[in-house]
């Protein structure tokens, strides 16, 4: 967050960086894809008028991302997955904002398919922002 909106200019940069750290489990406590989503959030803060056309390959991540904390049966505590969702949540939440509602039309088809409550519930909470 150091950069403020300089952060632009290394904008694809760090968004391969971002992506490359969400995709991957970093062991139980999960301290480097709480980081990367923490950066995200700051990111999406600062540079927000260039986020709508990275929207599809973020939701995606962030998505998938949520899948994975969900479904992986390993060593990592509930407080760990509590906290993952959450931030990966707000990130929705924020890039929701910056589009302009676009995710909450995204995720229409992805609430109504998907079976998992607890993904569900991340969902209906990015519905359900103002």
């Amino acid at each position: 967050c150091r950069l403020g909106i300089l952060v632009v200019r290394h904008l694809k940069r760090l968004e391969r960086v971002i992506l490359g750290y969400l995709e991957v489990s970093d062991g139980p406590e999960e301290e480097a894809r709480l980081g990367i989503l923490e950066t995200l959030q700051c990111t999406i803060e600062h540079a927000w008028p260039r986020m709508p056309c990275r929207l599809p390959v973020l939701l995606k991540a962030l998505l998938r991302l949520m899948w994975d904390v969900h479904t992986d049966p390993g060593p990592t505590p509930e407080p760990v997955r509590a906290a993952l969702l959450h931030r990966a949540t707000q990130c929705l939440i924020l890039l929701d904002h910056c589009s302009r509602g676009q995710v909450k039309v995204l995720l229409e088809g992805v609430y109504s398919s998907c079976e998992e409550n607890r993904v569900r519930e991340c969902i209906r909470k990015v519905q359900e922002s103002t």
